[in-house]
């Protein structure tokens, strides 16, 4: 089995009562919303990426308030040639405000469209599991950096959550 970890920083960016989110498209065109973010190049920072990420996704230039904690999950998903993928997702959340720019959508990248969704309309979203762990370190603050386990949503087999 091909092992893969992917360390990535994502920002909770909650503003007027509305959530700042990236809509991300899967290899086979699936949509689903998500937080700002993505995978960390090799010798960059988290507190780095989290700000790059969210400029590429959204526009905005942002300012990390807080590391809200990490999260771990773990998939298996097929691969080519029907071997299989031992999928391990390191996910840095931290918390963020804007600071400049411009809400503009991403091109040519994994998400394709940025919006701010009304907190109480999010749990009704199409989303990755992502944007309620993001939501529950958020309101909850634990003191350790993580949340009691969220449910994953069903694995979709050749996709792997953004």
């Amino acid at each position: 089995m091909h092992k893969e970890l992917r360390v990535a920083a994502y920002a909770v960016c909650v503003r007027d009562g509305r959530m700042l989110l990236a809509r991300w498209v899967a290899r086979d065109g699936t949509k689903r919303w998500t937080l700002p973010g993505g995978g960390m190049d090799h010798g960059e920072d988290p507190y780095d990426t989290v700000i790059r990420e969210v400029d590429e996704e959204t526009g905005y230039t942002v300012e990390p308030v807080a590391l809200l904690g990490i999260d771990s999950m773990r998939r298996g998903y097929p691969r080519r040639l029907g071997s299989a993928a031992d999928f391990h997702g390191l996910r840095i959340v931290y918390e963020v405000r804007v600071t400049g720019g411009e809400l503009r959508h991403e091109t040519d990248g994994s998400t394709d469209l940025a919006a701010w969704h009304l907190l109480d309309e999010v749990p009704a979203l199409d989303r990755v599991g992502l944007v309620d762990v993001g939501l529950t370190l958020w309101r909850q603050r634990p003191a350790v950096g993580r949340t009691a386990a969220v449910p994953e949503l069903p694995e979709t087999p050749g996709i792997t959550e953004n």
